[in-house]
């Protein structure tokens, strides 16, 4: 652990929940100790008892929370770019499955990998959200469809945190698609609910997810797999009105869950439930984007109801080859009209909220010292920004 020192010559972007907006401090000073702040203020009100400790300027600088990615897919096999390109040469969504393509073929791609090798391929995405200045990325299983794999997924979800100096927030997704040879219930019944056991026992769960949706899983069916997550006291979350509405975000605000995501067809009704279950609607601009969807969630629908919303790349394969935060944040300006603070909160406390994490997301004592530094002047400019990536410094646990 690094000496207590202190950070000066910043613009912090706080980001606490009782300011307005960004919650700035100009010309501010953040102490950090133990690998957390234990204060943060203007430098001119600097207690006496810090002038003694080590001094870090950053040169005017903007401080934020490090980011968060609260929702991925970033361990599978395979690719699916051919499949890309055989979209954009006319083959329609039935040919490219008749071809092998789909999710059937990164389920393949990704049982017929070794731990070692799922691992490998994980880690540059990891690498990609550490410089953007992630410091809590969410993993999820479900390109598994049977024990072993989705096992094999969440120990190398686990394993990313050990490699890497990044928080990792796992989620079992086993109701994520229905395999080949078997219908739903059965397949919930036979593999789903044994494997989340299992799971569950090797502690390689931290909440249960599920695909509620048409090509999918109903909402009887996933209220089993919620019952059983609820009998091993493991939160959840569900991918809910992506692509039509079938009653997924009420079931979520029913179950208490941490949050719902995608939402795009989601109601006023279905917003005025969240809030009262204090269940966060992530926004997943990039699916959005590649599938082509054109209803947008329900962003003023939140804002009236006092819904929190967060932001995540959705990484994965198929519908989400996005493996920026930041241009994640842009999406859902420019697509979904959220503004950049709104953008902001999404990926910093509003994100930690959609994990159930209480100790990181904002810049206040008593919080994890996991920050990220940018050369920029505005915090606006995180969001304006295409393609772009100001990040100066990430620092994860006190640690630069």
């Amino acid at each position: 652990m690094p000496p207590p020192q202190v950070m000066t010559g910043l613009t912090a972007a706080t980001m606490v929940d009782d300011a307005s907006s960004y919650g700035l401090v100009n010309n501010a000073a953040i102490v950090v100790a133990d690998g957390m702040i234990t204060w943060v203020g203007h430098q001119t009100d600097l207690p006496s008892d810090y002038a003694g400790l080590e001094h870090q300027t950053f040169d005017g600088r903007l401080v934020t929370p490090a980011l968060i990615d609260c929702h991925t897919h970033i361990v599978h096999g395979g690719n699916r770019a051919r499949e890309f390109e055989m979209r954009l040469n006319g083959a329609s969504y039935e040919e490219v499955a008749r071809a092998g393509g789909g999710i059937v073929s990164t389920v393949a791609a990704t049982r017929d990998a070794t731990e070692a090798e799922l691992l490998q391929t994980a880690l540059p995405r990891v690498d990609a959200l550490i410089s953007q200045g992630v410091g809590v990325v969410e993993v999820k299983s479900g390109y598994g469809l049977d024990r072993d794999t989705e096992l094999k997924m969440l120990r190398v979800a686990r394993a990313l945190g050990q490699e890497r100096p990044i928080r990792v927030v796992t989620s079992f997704l086993g109701a994520h698609a229905v395999p080949s040879g078997l219908d739903a219930d059965t397949y919930i019944d036979t593999i789903c609910l044994p494997t989340l056991e299992a799971a569950h026992a090797e502690g390689l769960v931290d909440a249960v997810d599920g695909f509620c949706e048409g090509i999918a899983f109903d909402t009887h069916q996933i209220a089993r797999v919620f019952d059983a997550a609820r009998t091993l006291g493991l939160p959840v979350k569900l991918h809910a009105e992506q692509l039509s509405h079938i009653g997924g975000t009420a079931l979520a605000a029913e179950y208490g869950a941490l949050s719902a995501d995608h939402v795009e067809y989601a109601t006023a009704a279905d917003a005025e439930a969240m809030a009262a279950a204090g269940t966060v609607a992530v926004l997943l601009p990039g699916a959005f984007y590649t599938i082509h969807e054109t209803q947008a969630p329900p962003v003023q629908a939140f804002r009236d109801h006092g819904v929190s919303m967060a932001v995540g790349t959705d990484w994965n394969p198929g519908s989400s080859p996005l493996g920026s935060i930041l241009l994640a944040m842009n999406m859902t300006c420019t697509l979904f009209r959220m503004t950049p603070a709104e953008a902001l909160a999404g990926t910093t406390r509003n994100a930690a909220r959609a994990l159930g994490l209480t100790d990181c997301g904002v810049i206040a004592p008593g919080m994890r010292a996991d920050l990220a530094v940018w050369t920029v002047s505005d915090p606006a400019e995180l969001s304006y920004g295409i393609g772009i990536n100001p990040l100066h410094t990430r620092i994860f646990g006190g640690v630069i």
